[in-house]
């Protein structure tokens, strides 16, 4: 087998093009990551013995620990889900079980791989496409038989030339705005909706979709041109060449082999001094989040989920309580431990160029759009991390995320109305400060507007 899974090395060099610093955080991801695929390598008899290396990450808000996530979970090529861990404290919280994170996983790799299996049948889809739009635009081709008459053979020959010369100019687009008459299926808008027991939902039953398959579809006769026809007509050939029940056994395959999740806001089960009030919900939820991470057996709609080999990796600020608050059992479950540093004013100014997709890149496109040619100075760069860093220091610190109410804040008037007549803009350190400063001065004026 060809080693094209990226190496740990790999792995943080891709991180580097999207995060600043934290080089211990990406150092543990991509070993995880990478251990991933050494494990579906070594031999049968170990590997199931081989458990996942489960992370969690402590830092600040706003220092890069789900965009870390984020980015792995494109470059993984595996499903990945990112769920927060307070939403099965909240008061009232009836809809959804922890169990939901690996259904929707589930749920995730089956279109994962719908989608891969279909960009591979594309081509016979296409084709078998084209064939059933010509057979709607000219009919369909006459069949050959055993005795056949002259006539019936230059007919034949006629009827093969005409449709060579409609599938070319269908293939060139210029049939594109032809109507032609399609079986559509009919949308049925249901008046009574049915309830079922609580918690039914949670095991992936939709009531729907079962009786759905009891009952034939219903069809109507819709006029639409061959541009709206060919997606729908693509549409069906595709599901005709794609096996469901090679996808969801594929699929299955894939969360229980190399699946992630992202479980954010760890530290708000976390129990804390107080022994009383919500903290009897949050250990309630470490418990239920336990056996999942320890690995048990989930039902899905697809059918039954391993969760042993899940890769989990756990995200919180952790103000004011610490990983040791959760209950040792699921402490044990997370033994690398990485903390990621609070963002200066230098790793804002690199935020701020760097990264492929770095802010001062996004807004002088968005304003491209229009004309305008938005340029930042090196002193105007460093002024305005300066800023984020002073305001973060000041009031909540919310790390990255503050550039953005910075910069939204310095280029409002730009924003609103861009300028008519000067087409190039530069953003000069003296711009920065004219247009921050004097809220930055004023502190409470910073807390609502910065």
């Amino acid at each position: 087998m060809t080693n094209d899974y990226p190496t740990p090395k790999e792995i943080v060099q891709h991180l580097d093009k999207f995060i600043i610093g934290q080089d211990n955080a990406k150092k543990s991801v991509a070993i995880a990551l990478r251990n991933r695929w050494r494990r579906q390598q070594a031999p049968e008899d170990i590997r199931g013995e081989i458990m996942p290396n489960n992370i969690i990450m402590i830092g600040p808000t706003g220092v890069g620990k789900t965009e870390i996530a984020r980015r792995l979970a494109g470059l993984a090529r595996a499903p990945f889900i990112k769920v927060e861990a307070s939403k099965f404290t909240e008061v009232g919280y009836v809809g959804r079980d922890v169990e939901s994170m690996v259904r929707d996983l589930a749920e995730i790799s089956v279109n994962m791989v719908r989608q891969e299996k279909s960009v591979e049948q594309n081509e016979k889809a296409e084709k078998a496409t084209v064939e059933r739009l010509l057979d709607l635009l000219v009919g369909p081709p006459p069949k050959k038989t055993a005795r056949q008459d002259e006539d019936a053979g230059k007919s034949a020959v006629t009827a093969a030339k005409t449709r060579d010369k409609f599938r070319k100019m269908l293939v060139e687009g210029l049939l594109d705005e032809r109507e032609v008459e399609i079986d559509a299926p009919q949308r049925n808008f249901p008046v009574v909706e049915v309830f079922s027991p609580m918690g039914m939902e949670e095991l992936g039953v939709n009531f729907q979709e079962v009786f759905s398959g009891l009952m034939p579809k219903k069809t109507k006769r819709r006029k639409m041109t061959v541009h709206e026809a060919r997606d729908y007509v693509l549409g069906e050939e595709l599901a005709k060449l794609v096996n469901m029940d090679d996808v969801i056994a594929l699929a299955l395959e894939r969360v229980q082999e190399s699946g992630i999740i992202f479980v954010d806001e760890i530290d708000k089960i976390a129990g804390g001094d107080s022994k009383s009030g919500p903290d009897v919900s949050r250990e309630g939820v470490q418990r239920d989040i336990l056996p999942i991470v320890e690995g048990s057996a989930v039902m899905t709609k697809y059918g039954m989920v391993r969760t042993d080999h899940i890769l989990f990796i756990a995200a919180g600020a952790f103000h004011g309580t610490n990983p040791s608050d959760l209950i040792p059992e699921l402490q044990g479950r997370f033994p690398i431990r990485v903390e990621l540093d609070s963002l200066t004013a230098e790793d804002f100014e690199r935020i701020l160029t760097e990264p492929q997709t770095a802010l001062v890149k996004q807004y002088m496109a968005l304003l491209k759009t229009e004309g305008v040619n938005l340029a930042f100075a090196k002193e105007g760069i460093k002024k305005i991390a300066e800023i984020a860093e002073v305001v973060n220091t000041r009031s909540e610190n919310i790390g990255a995320r503050r550039l953005h109410t910075v910069m939204t804040t310095l280029l409002e008037d730009i924003l609103f109305e861009p300028p008519a007549s000067k087409r190039k803009l530069v953003i000069t350190a003296t711009k920065v400060e004219k247009k921050l400063n004097e809220i930055i001065e004023d502190e409470d004026l910073s807390r609502y507007i910065l």
